[in-house]
């Protein structure tokens, strides 16, 4: 399976850090933040990685190179301008599938931290998406999809929220348009059909969008050392 690292926003609420570095450069305890990803996929044994960027996109390249120090091969998918998550997983299809292949691939967002992946989940083949969701965070009460068995739902009594870990398969992007679009409304649209399947993860995972996340997560990350 090969899987791709969303690495292409600006990270505005991380001024000034992103000021000169891309956000999932951004140091977790010394170590970028993108970096704990590459090590974890390779630890799972996927070892085929896209990586998309935008701003200051150079400067992943530069740190990252072709992924060799990390046991692993990176592949780059440069956007002028950031072409928000679907676009992004669209534009970088050519790395991820070969020819016509609807081999599923994993995605995960550069600006989250986790300590441990999930297990690799098989797509049953009436499915084009598999999502991993967390409990609220405090920043996000109100949750983004709800489960009702092993499949997510827009609505649901209980909701939680996307933790930007998922598998999909290409042909989810077919009939979208080129250029920027949102995931969010393509995965909703499945939903409606029950052709997204998805689960809990249970692990650590913080969202690090802000400078007091980050400060927090180091802390707590600390206190279990």
């Amino acid at each position: 399976m090969k899987a791709m690292i969303l690495a292409a926003g600006r990270g505005e609420r991380l001024r000034p850090l992103t000021d000169n570095m891309p956000k999932p450069m951004v140091p977790v305890l010394g170590k970028p933040l993108i970096v704990y990803h590459i090590e974890k996929l390779a630890a799972l044994g996927i070892v085929d990685i896209v990586i998309n960027h935008a701003w200051l996109g150079h400067k992943l390249v530069e740190a990252l190179g072709d992924g060799s120090a990390f046991g692993v091969r990176i592949r780059y998918s440069a956007e002028e301008s950031a072409l928000e998550t679907g676009g992004g997983i669209k534009r970088a299809l050519p790395l991820l599938c070969e020819g016509e292949s609807d081999e599923p691939f994993w995605v995960i967002n550069g600006d989250v931290f986790i300590d441990a992946l999930p297990p690799i989940t098989q797509l049953a083949a009436d499915t084009l998406a598999h999502l991993w969701l967390v409990p609220n965070p405090e920043q996000h009460p109100q949750g983004d999809f709800a489960l009702s068995g092993n499949r997510v739902q827009e609505l649901g009594e209980t909701k939680y929220t996307f933790s930007g870990m998922g598998i999909y398969r290409p042909s989810l992007f077919n009939h979208t348009p080129q250029g920027a679009f949102a995931l969010g409304p393509l995965l909703r649209k499945q939903m409606a059909q029950g052709r997204v399947s998805g689960a809990l993860f249970h692990g650590l995972w913080c969202d690090v969008g802000t400078i007091a996340r980050l400060q927090g997560l180091e802390l707590r990350l600390q206190s279990n050392t």
